[in-house]
């Protein structure tokens, strides 16, 4: 990568009336040893005055940009349509609240110079209160064991990619909380750098206690569509196994009463019909990704991994 690479920020705006003014500032402030940089705002539904102020700065600034949605998508939409049209060679993104600190900036940007893909900001000091940290370190405590990608902070809204990832993923719903466990799993190199967290001082938290359950529905997503997406008996094998095993016991458990202390079966009619339905459920779920793997063979539909094809002989 060139020592003077070009730059995108992308940032996802929603009822920030109050910091923007301050955010372009600061922002632009943090660019200043890059000749090269745009700024992407995608306006997600703002009701208040977000638009305007966005409107005169870039009026003012040709390097700003906007992309406004009728409604409110959410900001893996806005970050998807950010990433589409985002022309540098290192893409940050960053929210508008200021909590996240722009001078945060250069030090992504160097860290990807280095060599990474992915470089994610981890707000180990984190200024929020205990209803939204402890949560969060559940939330991201689950994701670091499930995706294998160990980095602290996955919903850290300040990260920074190479433009090679961001045209390559495709993320919807909550899918943006996983950027850096989709980009694991395409083998991307993915490391994190501590950043400053600022308290909030403008506007409203757009998150609620509902986010953490909607989190972890996205997360099975992602995990489904990526890991096992041309192996879905892997998957539905899985829970099969689970089931099968837990009504091998209750099963078992009956005979041996049976054998060892003379109590008859009917003494565990209850158990006996559970684990029966148990087993029934097992085989359910090994049909399912039997069912899966005949559909992908089928229609030859499989994850695309190919970049590009080169050839010296190419004509």
């Amino acid at each position: 990568m060139t020592e003077n690479p070009s730059i995108s920020i992308i940032v996802p705006v929603l009822n920030e009336e109050g910091s923007l003014d301050k955010f372009y500032k600061e922002t632009t402030k943090s660019l200043d040893e890059y000749s090269n940089w745009e700024i992407i705002f995608i306006d997600d539904g703002s009701d208040d005055e977000s638009y305007n102020i966005m409107r005169k700065i870039a009026d003012n600034d040709s390097r700003v940009s906007i992309i406004q949605f009728f409604k409110n998508f959410g900001k893996a939409d806005a970050l998807s349509e950010g990433f589409k049209k985002a022309n540098g060679d290192i893409i940050i993104t960053i929210d508008a609240d200021l909590q996240d600190d722009p001078a945060e900036i250069p030090r992504l940007i160097a860290k990807i110079q280095e060599g990474w893909d992915v470089v994610s900001g981890w707000k180990k000091d984190r200024k929020d209160p205990a209803s939204k940290r402890i949560p969060s370190k559940l939330f991201n405590l689950v994701t670091r064991i499930l995706t294998g990608i160990k980095i602290h902070d996955f919903n850290c809204g300040l990260k920074a990619y190479r433009r090679k990832v961001v045209k390559s993923i495709d993320i919807y719903g909550g899918l943006h909380r996983y950027i850096p466990a989709i980009a694991g799993q395409k083998g991307f190199s993915i490391t994190e750098i501590k950043v400053n967290h600022r308290p909030r001082e403008f506007g409203e938290t757009k998150y609620g206690g509902y986010r953490l359950f909607h989190g972890f529905f996205d997360l099975f997503t992602m995990l489904f569509t990526g890991k096992y997406f041309d192996r879905p008996l892997h998957f539905f094998g899985s829970i099969g196994l689970v089931f099968i095993f837990i009504s091998t016991i209750s099963e078992i458990y009956p005979i041996y009463d049976k054998i060892a202390y003379g109590i008859p079966f009917q003494k565990h009619f209850a158990l006996i019909v559970f684990g029966a339905m148990i087993f029934g459920l097992g085989l359910w779920f090994f049909s399912i990704g039997l069912l899966g793997e005949l559909l992908i063979k089928a229609s030859g539909t499989s994850e695309k991994k190919i970049h590009s094809v080169y050839s010296k002989n190419q004509v």
